[in-house]
């Protein structure tokens, strides 16, 4: 059985739960580019992946955007290298990379008032703005 990938330290999903088909590549391999299926096209089904929380499903499919299907699978195509490892792994570490940045729960922000400083050195650098504004219109009439 091959080891789990590791997406966080309380995270891991199961090899078994990614599909890899590969196809012909379009990119570099010289003669063999017409003979060899060398690019990666990965599936990872986020809907029934028991491995990860709701809202870590809910925050990867925001970030997923096109690359997520209607059916809540995920298609990540590599095809960056001439040899077909390369690409497997490459598909691989995007998949990673795309949980790992989903497994990041968004720090909640507290509105604040901007305080009488701010304010004030607000409307100092508009007013220097205009006066140079003002000192470039011609007054030539």
């Amino acid at each position: 059985m091959a080891d789990p990938i590791v997406i966080t330290r309380s995270v891991s999903i199961d090899p078994s739960e990614i599909e890899e088909t590969f196809v012909r590549s379009a990119g570099p391999g010289g003669q063999n580019v017409n003979k060899v299926s060398s690019a990666v096209q990965l599936r990872f089904d986020l809907k029934i992946s028991p491995s990860l929380s709701e809202a870590m499903k809910r925050r990867v499919a925001t970030l997923a955007g096109k690359r997520l299907t209607k059916a809540g699978v995920i298609v990540i195509s590599a095809n960056s290298h001439r040899d077909q490892p390369m690409n497997r792994a490459d598909a691989l570490q995007k998949l990673v990379d795309l949980l790992v940045a989903g497994s990041h729960v968004p720090k909640f922000r507290v509105a604040t008032r901007p305080t009488l400083a701010s304010k004030r050195r607000r409307l100092e650098g508009k007013s220097i703005r205009s006066g140079i504004k003002r000192l470039r219109s011609s007054t030539e009439e």
